[in-house]
């Protein structure tokens, strides 16, 4: 089973059980930016009344969920994790936060194809933003090549205000400039 595949499996089960849902992490970068490999996928989904193991039932085919909700370290959400025990391939489900950038990514997110389907990512806008906030933490340097690689791809068509908006508001204002800078040729116009 691929990663894809994996992905593909989760976004079916989600739909099926009418959770809404984005696939974050390296597949949303990718989808705005340069394709690179990831060994895990992770999934914002809000649940609502939904018991989580209902996601495992669904998804079936030998994954198994970790019954324990962990915290990730970086971002502070509440996480459960799906593996197959055939596969290193790793889905992590994070519980949407009622943080106002969080949300509005959430509302904001956009269809973008994945195999022979659509799947829910966030914009290019708000992917950049998420990933200047976690380049800041010790040994998340492949969330500033993302940051690059969006910014490279998407050129002019971001919407810089937004940006930098939300990045005065999480301190990485500085840090998107310098990235506009490095890349000056690629600079989409203010």
């Amino acid at each position: 089973m691929t990663g894809i595949d994996a992905v593909l499996r989760v976004v079916d089960a989600l739909t099926a059980l009418r959770i809404p849902y984005m696939v974050v992490g390296a597949f949303s970068s990718n989808a705005h930016g340069r394709p690179r490999s990831t060994k895990d996928a992770d999934f914002v989904i809000q649940l609502g009344n939904t018991d989580v193991n209902s996601i495992a039932i669904a998804v079936g085919g030998g994954f198994r969920l970790d019954p324990q909700m962990s915290f990730e370290t970086i971002t502070a959400s509440p996480r459960y994790q799906l593996r197959h025990p055939d596969t290193p391939f790793m889905i992590e489900l994070f519980l949407l936060r009622p943080e106002p950038f969080d949300q509005a990514r959430f509302s904001r997110r956009v269809e973008v194809p994945l195999g022979n389907r659509s799947v829910y990512v966030p914009t290019a806008e708000d992917v950049v933003v998420q990933k200047l906030r976690w380049s800041r933490h010790p040994g998340r340097d492949q969330d500033l090549l993302d940051v690059r690689d969006v910014i490279a791809v998407q050129g002019g068509d971001l919407d810089l205000t937004y940006i930098r908006s939300w990045c005065d508001q999480h301190g990485t204002r500085e840090l998107l400039e310098q990235v506009l800078a490095e890349n000056a040729d690629l600079n989409p116009s203010p």
